[in-house]
């Protein structure tokens, strides 16, 4: 935070399956002087929608600015649009990352918010999907292709957002094999893997229970890098 802070706007993980322990996370990220704070559902534990919206908007109450984290690949609950339209009415939930793949719900997020004096952001939290979220109206996204190729996803995002249907798909089309490949282990591995691969970190290591990538992916993963030429 230190680094970087002033120069690029700084959003942090804080969410966790003990709402203890996401608001004891959020009130350091404010304390640490972050912008906003990335609050995922509560993995495992299937929280009815009605629960959803007092885990989000008690965490909004907090004071720092909340995304709400979308994901039930690994979760196991998906934060339904009508829950995210509610939840978008505290002042302090200001976007969704949308990471189940669907681009439908960009419209249905829409409809549901539409109401809002200041619309609610929607970022793509899906690789594969990213450049069709934004074209069919999203903001942008969260991403894992993007750390290892960060300027073609930009350019991609910049491309969608102009509304450039076939060069945002030019571009994806060059990253396909790496949002397919970053995620032939459980995620982060791959992408640490490819990072220290670049030269850009000194060690592939991941915290335990996960464990470094296996080397039989090594070729698959460094190949989809030279595709998209991040070697």
């Amino acid at each position: 935070v230190e680094e970087v802070k002033g120069s690029i706007p700084i959003m942090v993980g804080t969410g966790a399956i003990d709402p203890v322990a996401v608001r004891e996370m959020t009130m350091q990220a404010i304390d640490c002087g972050c912008d906003a704070s990335l609050v995922v559902s509560p993995p495992y534990i299937k929280p009815p929608q009605r629960g959803l919206i007092d885990h989000f908007t008690k965490m909004a109450d907090l004071g720092l600015p909340v995304v709400v984290y979308n994901v039930p690949g690994r979760t196991a609950v998906d934060v339904l649009p009508e829950t995210i339209g509610i939840c978008a009415e505290h002042d302090n939930i200001v976007a969704v990352k949308e990471a189940t793949g669907d681009v439908s719900r960009v419209q249905t997020i829409r409809g549901v918010t539409k109401g809002l004096k200041t619309p609610l952001l929607l970022y793509s939290g899906d690789d594969a999907t990213e450049a069709e979220f934004v074209l069919k109206g999203g903001d942008g996204c969260i991403s894992v292709t993007a750390n290892v190729a960060p300027l073609a996803m930009h350019n991609m995002m910049m491309a969608g957002l102009q509304g450039d249907a076939a060069e945002a798909m030019r571009i994806n089309e060059t990253l396909e094999s790496v949002h397919s490949n970053i995620f032939c282990e459980a995620n982060p591995i791959p992408a640490k893997w490819a990072l220290k691969r670049m030269g850009k970190i000194t060690t592939g290591y991941c915290r335990p229970p996960l464990v470094e990538l296996d080397e039989s992916y090594f070729t698959l993963v460094e190949e989809s890098l030279k595709k998209a030429g991040a070697l």
